[in-house]
């Protein structure tokens, strides 16, 4: 399995703002802890908000943050929505491309075992289990230390 960039960097902006809980953070801030593209981030930044986890402030002084606590916001449900094809093979769900052996197939059935088996980790972990070692990662992201990450 391997997941698109723009499921890496929506993940990268939830867990920035998960470890900045006490205000609000920019796209152009998080870009540049990150080192990458403000434009790749907009759109990511924008779907995150019209799926209910980040929430924007306009204006001046404005900014991005969690809409929902980061207990609260699954690691699976997260790349479910950032990842609509997560077919490891062409005649998985959602493809489903024809295939001449398809009845008897046990490759299918192997890929359809380890695309569950994948999913069911990524259900046991939420945002806030990412950003545990949250001193470090502010840090390494320049983000200044608050109550809740020293």
């Amino acid at each position: 399995m391997r997941l698109t960039t723009y499921s890496d960097y929506a993940l990268r902006v939830l867990m920035y703002l998960a470890l900045k809980s006490d205000g609000l953070s920019t796209i152009a801030e998080i870009a540049g802890s990150y080192d990458v593209s403000e434009a790749h981030l907009m759109k990511v930044v924008h779907q995150l908000g019209v799926a209910g986890y980040i929430e924007t402030v306009r204006g001046r002084g404005g900014g991005l943050r969690l809409a929902r606590s980061a207990e609260a916001i699954g690691l699976a449900e997260v790349i479910r929505m950032t990842e609509p094809d997560m077919a490891v093979v062409s005649c998985l769900k959602p493809l489903n491309a024809p295939c001449k052996i398809n009845p008897c197939c046990v490759l299918k059935r192997a890929m359809e075992r380890a695309q569950q088996a994948f999913m069911d980790v990524l259900e046991g972990y939420t945002l806030a289990d990412l950003v545990v070692p949250s001193g470090r990662l502010s840090n390494l992201l320049g983000i200044a230390p608050t109550a809740s990450t020293q």
